[in-house]
């Protein structure tokens, strides 16, 4: 494909900007870490909401850029050797975007790789298991008689908080003084945790305070405040 609008996906959401980024997405704890991203590079883009009460994400449209069915996705018109790149997964998506603008991520290789297993940690533990203590104390998961399941969910974000808690003691950041990707990527979900969720009493947020202090710090940066809130949803 060597145009924006060669990509099924621009039909359902046209472009009234093909010059820039396209972003597909929802103000999700997964969908926000990409339009923070680009608020705080400054990179120019265009949202899109991808409906989740019209069941956008599983529209033929939405599955020819994302076969799993889930935001965020992008289409980059000036992807690498200056070809339109589409891409899903939200780590993917800041790695690529950290990449691009040489933003939010240390420069030299061991840095460099200590922020990238930030990320995964945020990706393969904190964001699953705090999802799914939201289902078990939110949502449906919620009317079930066993309580087994939710506990051993609660155990485990505790667990994961712990050990955010450890690394951020006497430090600004995760990754120190530099706020980067990991960052970025972890805050949205601790966010929606303790507010979305309700789950703070549940998960004893008091007992992690370098947790709530660095993401008092993260929720007061301008770029995060309009990122969290972007796409509109109308």
């Amino acid at each position: 494909m060597s145009k924006l609008s060669d990509f099924p996906v621009t039909a359902k959401w046209p472009a009234q900007h093909p010059e820039l980024l396209q972003l597909y997405s929802l103000p999700t704890p997964n969908g926000v870490k990409v339009s923070i991203m680009l608020e705080e590079t400054g990179l120019p883009y265009e949202p899109h909401l991808v409906s989740f009460d019209s069941n956008d994400q599983m529209s033929r449209a939405f599955l020819s850029l994302n076969p799993n069915n889930k935001i965020p996705a992008i289409v980059d018109p000036n992807g690498p050797d200056g070809k339109p790149l589409p891409l899903f997964e939200s780590g993917a998506i800041l790695l690529y975007l950290a990449e691009k603008t040489g933003q939010l991520m240390p420069k030299d290789a061991a840095g460099r790789y200590e922020t990238i297993q930030w990320l995964m940690f945020q990706m393969g533990g904190i964001g699953p298991m705090f999802g799914q203590v939201g289902f078990f104390h939110k949502f449906a998961g919620k009317d079930y008689e066993d309580k087994r399941p939710r506990d051993r969910y609660i155990a485990e974000a505790k667990r994961l908080l712990a050990v955010l808690e450890q690394r951020l003691q006497g430090r600004n950041w995760i990754m120190g003084d530099q706020y980067t990707i990991a960052d970025i990527a972890t805050f949205p979900w601790v966010r929606n945790l303790i507010g979305f969720y309700g789950a703070g009493e549940l998960v004893e947020i008091q007992n992690f305070p370098n947790v709530v202090r660095v993401l008092d710090a993260f929720l007061s940066r301008p770029a995060v405040a309009r990122g969290l809130t972007i796409p509109g949803r109308g």
